[in-house]
């Protein structure tokens, strides 16, 4: 365990608890700012700063593997695509926030809903220190990925292939939006650019030559003018 120091009235109070109340702040905050913030650039790098804190939570948990996956997955790849979206699109954010006041009642009720819903699931039994114990410290050179690889390929390997045939779906999903065709769209055909011939692009004809207007006529001296 980690040293602690004593608070108030004897009370043991850990380094690691202090670290993780600092942390859990500065994700409440951030998620807070993702919703409220007017500039969407801003809420990307609010979310960004969530998924970092989010995994230096889950390195205080020992869930080394978890938070790495965290940081490169979702900050490192999906955060920054959508950030790089977000800046090209130069969304308009002056529409979306017309009906702000008109559902501003429906979203503090579900909000409220949900907040007692988390309320009542938290304070019961099943989410109690003796339902969930502090994690027990290992040794230096445990591995958290593979510990995680052999629950995962054995306890819930019918839950992962499930998950990977969703993923599977929706990446074939995307495709077919991707290649379909749409009428009032433009495309450009390689194929049908390169299957040309001269015939096809190039017109020669023959047409008599004749002076420009306004040209000075040429005095034959035989008599006439040309």
């Amino acid at each position: 365990m980690l040293p602690t120091q004593t608070f108030g009235e004897g009370r043991l109070v850990s380094f690691e608890i202090v670290v993780f109340y600092v942390f859990a702040a500065i994700v409440v905050f951030s998620a807070f700012r993702v919703i409220t913030v007017n500039n969407p650039v801003f809420a990307a790098m609010f979310l960004v700063l969530t998924f970092f804190t989010c995994a230096a939570i889950w390195m205080l948990l020992e869930a080394e593997f978890l938070a790495v996956t965290l940081v490169l997955v979702y900050v490192g790849a999906v955060m920054v695509l959508f950030l790089f979206v977000v800046m090209m699109l130069d969304v308009n954010v002056v529409p979306m926030k017309e009906g702000f006041v008109k559902y501003l009642p429906v979203g503090l009720l579900v909000g409220a809903v949900m907040l007692v819903e988390m309320v009542f699931l938290i304070t019961q039994r099943y989410f109690r220190n003796e339902s969930f114990p502090p994690p027990e410290r290992v040794a230096a050179d445990y591995s958290n990925t593979e510990a995680l690889g052999r629950v995962l390929y054995s306890d819930y390997l019918f839950q992962f292939e499930i998950a990977a045939i969703i993923l599977l779906v929706a990446i074939v999903a995307a495709i077919a939006l991707t290649m379909r065709r749409r009428p009032e769209t433009k495309y450009q055909r390689p194929a049908q650019q390169i299957d040309i011939n001269k015939a096809d692009r190039v017109r020669v004809v023959s047409m008599p030559s004749s002076a420009p207007a306004g040209a000075p006529t040429r005095v034959d001296h035989s008599g006439g003018q040309s």
